[in-house]
């Protein structure tokens, strides 16, 4: 049975603000999980309202791993940094993978927590 998809779209990247409370900081991360038993060779594509996309941020994920992109720093091989403002990410995998986006918002105190869907296909 295939587990995950190869393609999902997140629409709604908008990186908040850190807030005042530095150990705590508002931010957003992508959870991609890879279940099968191949190697993922992964590929993200940043989309902007204002500018051309930024295509090469890229990262391998084992086999049966997961990893958490904090998308307040440094993310992929190429450590591309992720400007504020709106944006969206496009990620491409050779294998199937799943991926769920979330954001913590802190811009008041009783601060948000939320996930966004994706679009797999």
């Amino acid at each position: 049975m295939k587990n995950g998809k190869k393609n999902w779209v997140f629409c709604d990247g908008d990186l908040p603000p850190a807030g005042k409370d530095a150990s705590f900081p508002g931010h957003e991360a992508l959870m991609i999980t890879n279940v099968g038993k191949k190697d993922a060779s992964i590929r993200i594509k940043v989309l902007f309202e204002d500018r051309p996309p930024y295509e090469n941020v890229t990262l391998d994920l084992a086999a049966e791993r997961t990893v958490c992109l904090r998308l307040d720093g440094p993310i992929g091989k190429e450590k591309y940094q992720i400007p504020h403002g709106q944006y969206a990410l496009h990620i491409l995998s050779d294998v199937p993978v799943c991926a769920c986006f979330g954001r913590l918002d802190v811009r008041q105190s009783n601060m948000a927590y939320y996930s966004l869907s994706g679009y797999a296909f």
